[in-house]
């Protein structure tokens, strides 16, 4: 079964390595590798704890600007933000943060505080989240949930392109990797949602939601 859609209409031979399968959705193109290939919590924080993200890295900071300048240039300062997934050195949101918003933090193992997720949000960011995602209906739909109308979620991920690209894909060969979203997976989480989608180079996109926000240029 689909992990996004819960689809069973499933192509179990999409990709196989030496050391995973990987599974592609016919309904939402979802690519992920079944649980068994899921790292265990250990190996999982064993390999974000050696990350050398940094707030005072300029490098990672240009990386950032590819989510950061889109959502930020779509909200006016003042907004209450939530940086979902914000790892062992916290740097996305220093960066909302100087441009004038307030931003929570929550991460599964670095800032795991489950209050923050009974609030909700003029925006939601998710860098380099989803693909690490065990259960991404469950994830995706509770931060959905918890953005205002008219408020916008960022996700940065790299997309999958087609099958023989896949093959040749770096991004795949991270075994903390289980979720793969392309093109098409985005435009069926937005159909879903009824949300405008804003396709924002070759990784990120934009999620607006319904509805009216004075806190969020319509």
């Amino acid at each position: 079964m689909c992990p996004l859609c819960q689809a069973v209409n499933i192509n179990k031979a999409y990709h196989e390595d030496i050391r995973r399968k990987f599974y592609a959705c016919d309904t939402c193109h979802l690519v992920f590798v079944p649980p068994k290939y899921f790292p265990s919590a250990e190996a999982e924080k064993s390999a974000y704890d050696h990350h050398q993200n940094s707030p005072d890295d300029q490098a990672y900071r240009r990386f950032l600007n590819r989510l950061f300048i889109p959502v930020n240039e779509r909200i006016p300062p003042g907004r209450h933000g939530l940086d979902f997934g914000s790892g062992p050195g916290p740097t996305l949101s220093l960066m909302f943060e100087e441009a004038g918003h307030v931003v929570d933090l929550f991460d599964y193992f670095y800032a795991n505080d489950p209050s923050v997720l009974q609030q909700s949000y003029d925006f939601i960011t998710a860098s380099e989240v989803v693909e690490h995602l065990h259960q991404p209906k469950h994830t995706l739909e509770a931060l959905w949930e918890i953005l205002k109308p008219g408020g916008i979620l960022g996700i940065m991920t790299k997309r999958v392109l087609n099958r023989e690209a896949f093959a040749k894909w770096h991004y795949k060969n991270d075994l903390t990797h289980v979720g793969f979203f392309s093109a098409s997976t985005f435009h069926w989480l937005a159909k879903q949602w009824q949300a405008q989608l804003t396709v924002v180079g070759s990784d990120v996109v934009l999620f607006k939601k319904q509805g009216l926000n004075p806190g969020v240029s319509q």
